[in-house]
């Protein structure tokens, strides 16, 4: 297991009219970003398997807590969590250290700010590399709308919107309780329970399945939670409908090389059938795990990062040599 006293320290930057919490490795490997997008309820400090590695591969390896997470910025107003700001300040995270653009990696709800970053600001990114959330079709009807029609008003996403608050006060009561119950895998199989089931994890007296991590890794998250609370981060969830408007102008097609890192057997997100319709270089692979794919199978996660990677580094090198142009790709900004 890790151990959390070698995590890198933070560094507060100012960005998009907040301060990120942000952590480092590979500074000496300047001019070859990689920026790792957590997801909820998360922490930067989910990526601590593959940061030494993508640094040990010449990565200059960024890893915010994103706006509402950890020693972030916590802004009151519910929309100051929408898609636009979260990508928002990922481009200025870029602009703060030079460079026109990167590869994003994202798990969960990071994945989602990663399709929205790449949709919104494509110039800025070079390569996805998104774990368990693939690409969400817009379709017809907000988000929330269509959950609410065909999982009901119990389902957490709606919960969230529909009830602001209520969750949040349940989860900072239970703070170590609801992430010891969330941090599971090999959960076996049980029928839904009456009721909101992320507010069900929060109360049940005895965690199923076994611990993704161990108990001081367990308190690196609690400790953050703790401090920051739930509301911001649960804030993400309620400007999807927000989102789903303001990606209505939007180019729907993610142009960019992406790798698409699925867990086998997570009970919480199904296999996008539609994906290569929206993402159109993309290669899938799956690992044989639950939801918490970087932090359940690490070294098979880094693995396949740093494999892509390096193919796509070797597919540029070639595709450069026979056209003899420069690939774009992660290059320093000539101007700051």
């Amino acid at each position: 297991m890790f151990n959390p006293a070698d995590f890198p320290e933070p560094t507060l930057i100012p960005v998009n009219g907040v301060e990120l919490e942000v952590f480092e490795a590979g500074r000496e490997n300047a001019g070859k970003p990689i920026v790792l997008c957590h997801g909820w309820p998360e922490h930067a400090f989910s990526w601590r398997h593959q940061m030494p590695a993508l640094a040990a591969a010449g990565y200059h390896v960024i890893a915010p807590n994103q706006r509402g997470y950890g020693n972030s910025s916590r802004p009151a107003e519910v929309t100051d969590y929408d898609i636009e700001r979260l990508s928002g300040d990922l481009v200025a995270l870029l602009d703060h250290y030079g460079y026109q653009d990167a590869p994003f990696v994202g798990h969960d709800w990071g994945a989602f700010v990663v399709w929205g970053l790449t949709l919104l600001h494509p110039d800025r990114v070079n390569k996805v590399i998104n774990l368990s959330l693939p690409y969400q079709e817009r379709g017809g009807r907000p988000w929330i709308e269509v959950m609410e029609d065909l999982l009901g008003g119990d389902f957490y996403f709606v919960h969230f919107n529909r009830q602001p608050g209520v969750a949040d006060a349940v989860f900072e009561e239970s703070t170590f309780r609801f992430l010891r119950n969330m941090y599971r895998k090999n959960v076996p199989f049980a029928a839904p329970e009456p009721g909101m089931a992320m507010i069900n994890l929060a109360q049940a007296e005895t965690p199923l399945g076994e611990p993704v991590m161990s108990d001081s890794e367990l308190a690196v998250f609690v400790s953050a939670f703790e401090s920051s609370g739930f509301t911001g981060s649960i804030n993400w969830y309620r400007n999807l409908d927000r989102n789903w408007h303001l990606l209505a102008d939007v180019d729907p097609i993610i142009h960019q090389p992406t790798l698409m890192i699925y867990g086998d057997r997570d009970p919480a997100v199904p296999r996008s059938e539609k994906l290569t319709e929206f993402v159109p270089n993309v290669e899938v692979i799956g690992l044989d795990c639950g939801h918490w794919i970087q932090q359940e199978k690490p070294e098979e996660t880094t693995r396949a990062i740093l494999k892509w990677l390096e193919q796509q580094d070797t597919t540029r090198e070639k595709q450069s040599g026979a056209d003899g142009s420069t690939a774009h790709g992660a290059d320093l900004l000539l101007e700051p």
